[in-house]
């Protein structure tokens, strides 16, 4: 029946691969069997037809010898000939095989990118679109049972239209900023909000990430990271499949402090092979994607130099494991920041 594999077939996620057959009496064979049949009957006919010579049992012994290397010899390079011509083959063919197979996963693939649907990908923008809808109807929900200082409440409409405008915040009496009186994130806050919520019934990150956005600094990093992070996620580098290499906690306080090069070479503990060259070819072609890169780069080191000043080792250790900072250690890697 077309189309089912036979036992010599098995099935693959490219269709059914048939295996190459290299059993059997090939034409090599049928040559080398010809060749050694024709030698051996001439060399028969050479020492049947020839004069015996001496009989002396030193000279026969000498003779005998001879004649087996004149007989044996030549068919036996005759055979490993046929051996080697006969490997070259399987070589060629196992050569176009792999290359067939490569063309066709490679096509595959710019298939699945050209017709991939964002609708059905688990992406990280998608994840923090989420996050953003969750956060703005947790805010709405705790704002209606406040009130304002004149006794008015405080509506759902009115709260919504200030979360849908964080960017414009009101400016308080004698010319203060409302960012001027907001407390100092805490470091567990900034920590936290670095590693982005788990999911959607995560309180505590989304918690976090309100009282990071509030600050205009770390705001800057979370989206610079959100952005980033999403340009990775459309090449399947998703940070919670990296196992980086942990570095010491001077080594990030050496960074801090304006170190690079090599003395801080143990940051970039990145090894995966795949997300390394996936992102150096980004890096290299996508000029979007290199600015975004440069620019959540920038932040990071900015942000770490602040963050190390009050932090301990522990708290940078922490920081070391959040989604935020493997992502700076694939992308400084990429870089050449730990050159």
């Amino acid at each position: 029946m077309a189309g089912k594999p036979t036992p010599q077939s098995r099935p693959t996620p490219l269709g059914i691969y048939d295996k190459p057959r290299h059993g059997g009496v090939t034409a090599i064979e049928v040559v080398a069997l010809i060749l050694s049949a024709i030698w051996l009957l001439g060399a028969a006919a050479f020492f049947l037809l020839s004069d015996t010579g001496s009989n002396t049992t030193g000279a026969e012994g000498l003779r005998f010898l001879i004649t087996m290397l004149s007989v044996f010899m030549p068919i036996a390079m005759i055979w490993v000939a046929a051996t080697a011509a006969r490997s070259s083959r399987v070589m060629r063919e196992e050569s176009q095989r792999l290359q067939a197979a490569i063309d066709a996963i490679r096509q595959a693939y710019i298939a699945q990118q050209q017709g991939r649907d964002i609708s059905k990908e688990p992406s990280v923008a998608r994840k923090l679109d989420e996050i953003a809808a969750a956060t703005r109807n947790t805010e709405t929900a705790l704002a209606t049972f406040q009130t304002r200082r004149d006794g008015e409440p405080t509506t759902r409409a009115t709260v919504a239209a200030a979360n849908e405008d964080l960017g414009d915040q009101p400016t308080l009496a004698l010319g203060t900023s409302s960012e001027d009186m907001a407390l100092p994130l805490a470091i567990e806050d900034f920590i936290r909000a670095l590693n982005f919520p788990e999911t959607a019934e995560d309180e505590e990150g989304f918690a976090a990430l309100r009282k990071a956005m509030r600050d205009r600094n770390t705001a800057q990093l979370v989206q610079a990271a959100q952005d980033i992070l999403t340009l990775l996620s459309q090449d399947g580098i998703y940070m919670d499949d990296l196992r980086p290499d942990m570095a010491r906690p001077e080594i990030w306080r050496q960074f801090a402090n304006g170190a690079r090069g090599r003395s801080v070479a143990a940051l970039g503990g990145v090894r995966d092979r795949s997300s390394l060259a996936l992102t150096a070819g980004r890096m290299k072609q996508d000029p979007i994607f290199r600015d975004t890169a440069h620019h959540f780069l920038r932040r990071f080191d900015k942000a770490i130099s602040a963050f190390a000043e009050n932090a301990s080792d522990a708290e940078l250790s922490a920081l070391s494991d959040t989604r935020t900072a493997r992502a700076f250690m694939l992308l400084g890697r990429v870089a050449g920041t730990f050159d």
